[in-house]
């Protein structure tokens, strides 16, 4: 089967998440991750897709095949603890992919935290690991708060003033647990854009909006293909961290994504991306991704229920917010993530024409039975 861009007019399918997670799941395991793993991994995956999340769910596939194919990947390695003490803990994550470490260390800091009011994991030796949001929603299930961080494999944000790009879109996601109200779930890249919306655009004909891409002189770039010269085939210019430009804050985004990058890897022993790859020797070097997860008790801080009314209180305020579009309500992190769930589970995933393509592909590669069924 012949993968090919996706032609004008073909309307994604709608595909049900339960063969979504099985489909991931049979690729998985034809490429010798471990039944545990491999069960962990397409959980948070098609829960991401079911999110809404497309990017980083069934479509990061094609990435990982190419990934493994070069040696990087240890689809068979186990994350294992290095150091420990009650509050903090280390983890190797042995070059595997980065879902099953994360659910590891989130759960681990989740452990930590009920017992001693705070617990913080790092991880290193990882690989990319998803949605940080899934991570931060595991705290809340459990009545915690959440901060997740981690760097990322990729060169393409450029720092504010800067001519070339050497941050990724090192994303943060934090969470907050309430009482009635579902939990507040903030899950950001700390980039303007990500670089799929860019090609997108490209391949659409249409302009770029102000600030998403600048040229090696900060100049922003509107015109699509040109972006993408800058984004993939010039040294020079990339995306802008969030904000976009000096004059509408950009400074905040390089800040946000200097901290991930800071906590996800400095810390915890992984690596900076533009000296890793000026370091790497070898094609198979894996990217050692780094991750940060904390979780942090309320009760620890205020009596039992107090912080969850307020929370609950404060909710109640921001929805109540009279509307600019009344059509458009106020929403509270998370939210749009919650309805998107709701709908998909309804309705189904679109899977558009080019993923199925591509989907069938790694399936014949692999060996593996075509399962993605209609909703």
């Amino acid at each position: 089967m012949t993968g090919g861009a996706e032609e004008p007019g073909l309307a994604a399918r709608r595909v049900a998440a339960a063969s979504i997670r099985a489909q991931i799941l049979g690729i998985l395991l034809a490429w010798g991750m471990p039944e545990d793993l491999a069960n962990t991994t397409a959980e948070v995956m098609s829960e991401t897709d079911l999110m809404g999340v497309d990017s980083h769910g069934i479509s990061m596939l094609m990435l990982y095949e190419r990934m493994r194919l070069a040696g990087q990947l240890r689809l068979q390695a186990r994350p294992r603890v290095v150091r420990e003490n009650a509050c903090t803990a280390l983890v190797d994550g042995g070059a595997g992919l980065g879902h099953p470490v994360g659910v590891m260390a989130m759960r681990l800091a989740v452990e930590k935290s009920l017992a001693a009011g705070i617990g913080a994991v790092g991880v290193f030796n990882s690989h990319h690991f998803g949605a940080a949001g899934y991570y931060a929603r595991l705290a809340t299930e459990r009545g915690l708060l959440a901060m997740v961080t981690s760097s990322a494999r990729g060169v393409l944000v450029v720092p504010t003033r800067g001519a070339i790009p050497v941050l990724g879109t090192n994303p943060i996601a934090f969470g907050a647990p309430a009482g009635r109200s579902r939990p507040v779930v903030l899950d950001i890249a700390t980039s303007t854009v990500a670089a799929n919306k860019v090609k997108v655009y490209d391949l659409r004909g249409k302009t770029l909006p102000e600030g998403w891409v600048v040229d090696e002189a900060g100049r922003s770039v509107a015109d699509a293909s040109m972006a993408m010269e800058y984004l993939y085939r010039r040294a020079e210019g990339g995306l802008t961290p969030l904000g976009g430009t000096p004059d509408t804050g950009s400074h905040k985004g390089y800040g946000l994504a200097l901290m991930a990058q800071i906590l996800g890897a400095t810390l915890t022993g992984g690596s900076f991306s533009p000296l890793r790859e000026s370091r790497r020797t070898q094609a198979d070097e894996p990217d050692n991704v780094g991750h940060f997860f904390m979780a942090v008790e309320p009760r620890a801080f205020r009596p039992p229920g107090a912080f969850e009314d307020d929370m609950d209180a404060m909710i109640d305020v921001l929805h109540g917010t009279r509307p600019a579009d009344p059509d458009r309500p106020v929403l509270v992190p998370g939210e749009p993530e919650d309805l998107a769930r709701a709908e998909r589970l309804r309705d189904g995933v679109p899977i558009p024409p080019a993923l199925d393509w591509h989907v069938r592909d790694i399936c014949e590669r692999s060996g593996v039975a075509y399962v993605l069924q209609d909703r």
